[in-house]
């Protein structure tokens, strides 16, 4: 375990002990209730995290280490965050499978700024999330704007990387 892992263990689990103290504070109806719905919560996305995890496995067993350098490696530019850029709105599902496939892409070689742009554009314009949460809750004249102002900033996001360096 590397040191800011273990600094980013003890402040979420110092966070966790605060609030349990803060729930405790305020009586027992709401500590035991805080506590049934944590542990539900636990309970219902252990199996997605899971499935997340060991699906990246198998996603870098099985994409050979070329086509994730070709498409998405350092040297692969301008073009590679594009195909980053297409990816990541293309790419459904939650969290767990949008990072750990930039998880697996950063392990196998992809570029620091190509991954970044795919974790920008999965975030802000995830295809199947408009079609499925945004439209209905929100006017599709809306959500289309919304997603079209949001198209330059994987390119920001990578160009600024670039800038900067390697992480």
């Amino acid at each position: 375990m590397t040191a800011s892992a273990l600094i980013i263990d003890i402040t979420l689990w110092g966070s966790v002990a605060i609030l349990g103290f803060m729930a405790w504070r305020r009586g027992r109806v709401v500590l035991v209730s805080s506590v049934r719905e944590g542990s539900m919560d636990f309970i219902n996305i252990l199996p997605r995290i899971a499935l997340g995890v060991i699906g990246s496995g198998y996603i870098a067993a099985v994409i050979p280490p070329e086509v994730i350098t070709g498409w998405l490696g350092p040297d692969s530019g301008w073009f590679g965050v594009l195909t980053a850029v297409i990816a990541g709105a293309a790419t459904p599902g939650g969290p767990v499978v949008g990072f750990s496939i930039a998880a697996v892409a950063l392990k196998v070689g992809g570029g620091p700024p190509q991954v970044i742009a795919y974790v920008v554009a999965w975030a802000l314009f995830a295809f199947q999330r408009m079609i499925l949460w945004e439209i209905p809750f929100m006017p599709a004249r809306f959500v289309w704007f919304r997603a079209a102002v949001s198209v330059p900033f994987p390119f920001l996001a990578a160009a600024i990387a670039m800038a900067i360096g390697k992480p």
